[in-house]
């Protein structure tokens, strides 16, 4: 089984983009969208999703409003300030409370008790060139590498029972628990930069990440020639840490309108540059 994960060390740098376009070329694969705080790569494959389980992030405080004494305890102990006092009650902020149990401990009325926290989620489902799993980590919720690590579980699984041997990971953004959480066992990593000085900023820090892993990993310069006096600063910088340049991607409109349709520019523009460079980009990885 050969697994691919596609990241960056910077959100914004059309490492989704990639990952879609990518997915829709060759043999069927099974995809993984492990950016589960902000999941959209269903957004432009629109997988048909077979099953949907909730997964538990921890739980949360909640205050029996007719148990409570108002002593205050409570409020006092809360170091997230997650605990607030308002007409003469008082109530958790579900964003704020860390799930630590403190409170509920030392509430004498014994009127706080911890409510698990399941409105975070990962489906399973098909797409038009094979299979995909994808999560969504509730708003406020914690606990998102532990979520990456069951969509890869699950993309495990699914691979095996459906006898694909190709798996593609869209990644994350950052170089956090995450990332690490979505690379772990990948056979290789594209590095997605933009020419920018906080792309290439980036591009250094998610480099060293994987060189820590022990993980092969190739860069993808996109939107290129946005900024070539910079794309020309990474490529040189790439020849020196002896960083595999797989691609530079031209910035096009017909990227963006590929976007707008909710399709992969490699379906929506096959003939467009970008697109071309992708092919070449997916060869080097899946036909080397």
């Amino acid at each position: 089984m050969k697994q691919v994960v596609v990241i960056s060390g910077k959100g914004g740098t059309g490492k989704t983009s990639l990952s879609a376009a990518l997915a829709t070329m060759g043999d069927q694969l099974v995809v993984a969208d492990c950016d589960v705080d902000a999941a959209n790569l269903h957004q432009l494959l629109q997988p048909v999703d077979s099953s949907r389980r909730l997964f538990s992030t921890g739980a949360k405080a909640e205050i029996d409003q007719q148990r409570c004494t108002r002593c205050g305890v409570c409020m006092d102990a809360c170091r997230f300030h997650a605990i607030r006092f308002l007409d003469d009650s008082y109530f958790v902020s579900e964003t704020a409370c860390d799930g630590c149990r403190l409170c509920a401990r030392l509430c004498p009325a014994g009127a706080i008790s911890m409510v698990e926290s399941n409105r975070s989620y990962w489906t399973t489902g098909t797409f038009r060139n094979g299979w995909m799993v994808h999560a969504r980590l509730a708003p406020g919720e914690e606990n998102s590498g532990k979520l990456v690590n069951e969509v890869r579980e699950q993309t495990r699984r699914l691979s095996v029972a459906e006898g694909v041997d190709t798996v593609l990971i869209d990644g994350p953004p950052g170089t956090g628990c995450p990332a690490i959480s979505a690379m772990s066992g990948a056979d290789l990593a594209l590095l997605v930069t933009e020419p920018s000085c906080s792309g290439f900023h980036d591009l250094k820090r998610v480099k060293k990440l994987v060189d820590g892993f022990d993980l092969p990993s190739a860069a993808v310069i996109n939107k290129y020639d946005l900024n070539e006096r910079v794309a020309a600063e990474i490529e040189t910088w790439c020849r020196h840490e002896k960083l595999p340049l797989f691609g530079k991607i031209p910035f096009e409109p017909a990227v963006v309108e590929a976007m707008l349709q909710c399709r992969a520019v490699t379906e929506w523009a096959p003939r467009s540059e970008a697109a071309g460079e992708i092919a070449a980009i997916h060869r080097q990885i899946f036909q080397s």
